[in-house]
This record gives structure tokens, sequence and C-alpha cells, in this order.
């Protein structure tokens, strides 16, 4: 299978960007699956249905979201109609939405798509190696899904690393979201599981983690409170991950770095060209 994750969405700019590229990729690439991060599309924060409908129309199998999840209180509502958007499965039950979905994508193919959020430096939720146990025993690799694609929204790489070597084996690909900086430590680890400590975001890289940059730097310089932080009005790039599984077992064995766009280096998945 060939699948495609790409990171946080932020803002317009990052919208334009999967909505423009989107579809020529499916194609090109013959993609069996694509997951996004769809957190930050909302202006920067959270997502909304018309949003999350715009992301599916453009070739998303599944959009995942992490702490801006309820940013937009709508979402409360409409994540239970809408089962391609998955939040956290490590939120305290009860919770509105799924944190796991096993996707019928648009070529038959059955995919698991999990998301976790860590601890470090995060809110505190229960626990994601928990979590992400009980989603993979319910759904194993191989026998009921053909693809397992786990989201962990985090900010520690530490903490991401970990996971991904905790589900070696069990998960096509595990993937960082949540910083918004590409990683190139992007892999597949020894037991078959394909690996990125952050995808990077869809969104213009000319700024802070694409927020407009004047506001960002005067609140370090100056501490205190200020106007609304805003994404950034630039062209946006594409960021994320390829990964090509072995059909029978479901496990990766090949990966590269996705970055499509203005002012990161240029790279894409070349064995697939």
């Amino acid at each position: 299978m060939r699948l495609l994750f790409l990171g946080d969405i932020v803002g317009r700019p990052g919208r334009n960007a999967v909505i423009e590229r989107l579809p020529g990729l499916r194609e090109r690439w013959n993609l069996d699956c694509v997951v996004i991060n769809g957190e930050n599309s909302a202006g920067g924060f959270g997502i909304t249905e018309a949003i999350c409908d715009e992301i599916l129309n453009a070739g998303a199998d599944a959009v995942t979201l992490g702490n801006h999840s309820w940013d937009q209180r709508e979402t409360l509502v409409f994540i239970e109609r809408q089962p391609r958007l998955i939040r956290p499965m490590n939120y305290p039950p009860g919770t509105p939405g799924r944190g796991a979905n096993l996707i019928d994508t648009r070529s038959g193919a059955r995919v698991l798509v999990v998301q976790v959020m860590g601890r470090l430096y995060m809110d505190p939720l229960d626990d994601p190696f928990a979590a992400v146990d009980q989603a993979l025993e319910d759904c194993p690799l191989g026998q009921v899904a053909d693809a397992i694609i786990v989201d962990v929204h985090a900010e520690a790489t530490s903490e991401k690393e970990a996971m991904g070597h905790y589900l070696d084996g069990r998960a096509s690909l595990v993937v960082g979201t949540h910083t918004h900086v590409p990683t190139a430590d992007h892999r597949v680890l020894p037991g078959g599981t394909a690996y990125m400590s952050d995808a990077g975001m869809c969104g213009d890289y000319d700024s802070v983690l694409g927020m407009q940059k004047e506001e960002s730097i005067r609140r370090f310089i100056q501490k205190t409170p200020g106007a609304r932080m805003e994404p950034g009005l630039g062209e946006g790039t594409l960021s994320g991950i390829a990964v090509e599984t072995d059909d029978r077992t479901g496990l990766a064995v090949r990966v590269a770095a996705v970055r499509l766009g203005p002012n990161l280096e240029e790279t894409w998945p070349r064995f697939w060209d």
C-alpha cells in the first residue's frame, strides 16, 4: 500500500496547499490512503465542519486533531457524526468523538487510524501507551487492518520516539505531530514500522510555526498579552511523510519525507515517480 501522512494544517495557507496539490498527488502517486492533521486548520485554532469536509473532499481519507480539538465549539457536536475525524484516544471516557477508527479507503483497503496525545509538557491526559495498546489489540495489523497509522500529538521528541519503538512491528506508521517543524529522522524501524518524530506542518513557513512573525516575536520580547495570533499570509508548503507497505504484512518497506512548496528544500518519494 501507498500511504501519505501530512502534518498540521495551519490556517488558510495550509488549507489552500492541500486543496490545490492533494488531488494531483493522489493520482500521480496512486495513493491508497491519505491522513492529515487538521487541528490548526481554522485560523490556527481547531477545525470547523465546513473545513473538515473541505479537507476530506480534497482527497484525505481521515483527519486527525490534537490539543486544539475543541477550540471551535461546534467540533464537540459534529465530531459525533463524522467518523473520519479522529481526536486523541486518551481523552477521558465520555469525551465526544473517537480516538481510533477503521477507515474504508477509496482504494478498498482498510486502514486503522489512531491518535494519542503525549503527556510531557501537554495537558494531563490518560496514558497514551495503554490507549494505543487497546486500539491495536482490538484491530491487529494484518488480521483486521491492512495498515495502521498512529498520530502521536506530542511536544517531547523522547515521548514520540518511545512510542515508535513501543509499537515497532505492530503499526505501519508512527508519526509525530504538534511542533510544526519537520524532522529528518524518517526511517523504517527494525520491526518494520515507519517512523518520523514530526511531520511538520502544511502552512506558511515564513512564519513562527505557521503564525505571523510580528506578534510571536513581540510576545517573546515584551512578555505581555497582545493581539490575537493569526496564520501567516504567504504561500503554504505541504509537509509530511510517504510510506510504502508490504501488502502481505502491512509493515513498511520504504519511507520518504515530503516537502512541497516554498521556503523549505523540496523533497518527495522519488521511488514513486
